[in-house]
């Protein structure tokens, strides 16, 4: 007869027993922000990117399968500072009730030139210690969505903030490395605006080199002149950049194209970039090549 009872009462714990939560429902505006919810997140959410490795948010154009996606997410991870200005429309087109999440909230954001207009510089994760802004960001965040998994979202966090911590100090160091006279590189979009102002490197990416709009005659003949009048040697294109300007102010200056470099989009996974630490892995070394040849 006990055994009859315990037999009992143990399908009786089984069968009222909770099920375990479904993972929340995070979409994420673009890769390089996507790998830091990742991160944090883990196994206990199902994530969605929007825009995925090499692709360009500037000039991304949702589908509506995008809409779909986003209508039944529970959490929208966004970078903010107008990254993504096409989001307003697809938010509204998918009828969505997720809660949205600015990442960069709590920058203190730089300014750029777009056209004829100063506008805050969207590209924050290009500093380190911003990338650690974004991080707790993501962590309060998915916390407050998912308490019961609070814990393993702190940990996640806290393990990915000390590898910042490490990366930045390494960063500093292969940079600091250099005379400052030589710290100068020129890009074809401006997005290494927070990288120059934390690590002192001067990027030069003039108005009109960027990733939706081709340069004026007269604005490649300005970086031409700047080129070699102060002695620069490399030029970079990113990832997501078209090549051909660089190119040709190569032909014409003599300076060497140097390595791709990842900015506003991380690699496919086996390139060189597939992470956000791996992102910076990746660019410093070339940075840091380049800038030995400037004199």
């Amino acid at each position: 007869m006990k055994k009859l009872f315990g037999a009992l009462a143990f399908f009786l714990a089984l069968f009222s027993a909770p099920a375990f939560a479904e993972p929340l429902k995070v979409v994420v505006t673009f890769s390089v922000l996507g790998d830091m919810v990742r991160q944090v997140g883990g196994d206990r959410i199902d994530l969605t990117v929007l825009v995925g490795p090499d692709g360009d948010a500037h000039t991304f154009e949702p589908s509506p399968a995008d809409a779909r996606v986003l209508a039944g997410a529970d959490l929208l991870f966004l970078n903010g500072l107008a990254f993504e200005p096409w989001l307003a429309k697809l938010a509204a087109a998918s009828g969505t009730h997720a809660r949205f999440v600015v990442a960069s909230d709590g920058v203190k954001p730089l300014s750029m030139n777009e056209g004829r207009a100063t506008v805050p510089d969207p590209h924050a994760w290009q500093d380190l210690s911003n990338g650690a802004i974004y991080v707790r960001n993501i962590e309060a965040a998915l916390a407050s969505a998912a308490p019961a998994d609070a814990k393993v979202f702190q940990e996640n966090a806290a393990r990915l903030l000390r590898e910042l911590a490490d990366l930045d100090g390494w960063t500093r160091a292969e940079i600091a490395a250099l005379p400052e006279a030589s710290r100068k590189i020129i890009t074809t979009h401006s997005a290494f605006g927070y990288f120059g102002a934390a690590y002192g490197v001067d990027f030069l990416a003039p108005e009109g080199l960027s990733t939706d709009a081709e340069p004026s005659a007269r604005t490649l003949a300005r970086l031409i002149d700047q080129i070699k009048r102060e002695h620069i040697r490399a030029l970079f294109i990113e990832n997501m950049s078209d090549p051909r300007f660089i190119r040709m102010i190569s032909a014409e200056t003599g300076a060497s194209l140097g390595g791709k470099l990842y900015s506003d989009a991380l690699s496919k996974p086996g390139g060189p970039a597939p992470t956000y630490q791996a992102m910076f892995r990746n660019n410093v070394p070339q940075l840091v090549a380049a800038m030995r040849q400037n004199r």
